[in-house]
């Protein structure tokens, strides 16, 4: 077969058959890209382990003669890497009260199918948190205001989620703090002064004024109103405005 070279010869040489039969030089692979690690995220194809880890709460209202024991076991997602996450997975509510324990039993397999649906989850507790009982609420220890034994529920859910760091608390700032402690501080001086007067009193006003003082299981003033912020009994009027001992609100600004 005929080739027509067009350009100047400057150079040839003879290709034997052996030659022929030497492969090509292949060129160098590219390197291979490290593998990385799917990570994985809660839905509801995660298959429940064997074990889980969790924590248990003891709610103890006075609607209920017993206490609620609230369990919630997490799952530990992509554990041993820099993704790893806890996440809860299941809810458990035991107690010896029988007189709820349909909506008890319904409440925990809806709240365990939300956490297994994955997403965001922190929604529940202030859901939860803002039902009503039409006979009331309640004071639970510290002077915090629960509106019904489903809101109290929420508030452990609420308290376990922090627990595992998917809700964070925002940070108090310097001003604020420095506030708290002032006005904690002109308190504990007030109840000194109360003792002292209570110790120079007569016996009957004495004890008047220490069951009095034995009514005040918050630490805060027996007089104290309930925060409209922190939902606690630690609103107390000093200085002419009303200023929340726990949380630093005031109606002053």
């Amino acid at each position: 077969m005929a080739i027509k070279i067009n350009k100047k010869i400057t150079g040839y040489n003879v290709v034997k058959p052996e030659d022929k039969a030497v492969a090509a030089p292949v060129a160098p692979a590219a390197p291979k890209a490290a593998p990385t690690a799917e990570v994985i995220q809660m839905h509801e194809s995660v298959q429940r382990p064997e074990s889980l880890v969790g924590s248990t709460f003891k709610i103890k209202s006075p609607l209920f003669e017993h206490a609620l024991y609230v369990t919630i076991n997490d799952i530990i997602l992509n554990a041993g890497t820099p993704h790893e996450q806890r996440r809860p997975f299941e809810i458990f509510i035991n107690s010896k009260n029988m007189d709820h324990f349909q909506w008890i039993v319904a409440l925990t397999r809806i709240l365990s199918a939300v956490f297994r649906k994955g997403g965001d989850v922190t929604f529940i507790a202030e859901e939860m948190k803002a039902v009503f009982d039409p006979r009331g609420g309640y004071f639970k220890a510290g002077g915090v205001y629960m509106p019904s034994i489903v809101a109290e529920i929420g508030a452990v859910i609420e308290q376990h989620m922090k627990n595992i760091g998917l809700i964070h608390d925002p940070e108090m700032d310097e001003a604020t703090r420095k506030l708290i402690a002032e006005k904690r501080a002109a308190y504990e001086q007030a109840g000194a002064k109360k003792k002292a007067d209570v110790s120079a009193a007569p016996v009957g006003a004495a004890s008047a004024a220490i069951a009095s003082a034995d009514t005040e299981s918050s630490g805060f003033p027996p007089g104290a109103t309930m925060c409209a912020k922190c939902n606690t009994q630690a609103l107390v009027l000093m200085d002419g405005c009303q200023t929340c001992l726990n949380c630093g609100y005031s109606k002053c600004g």
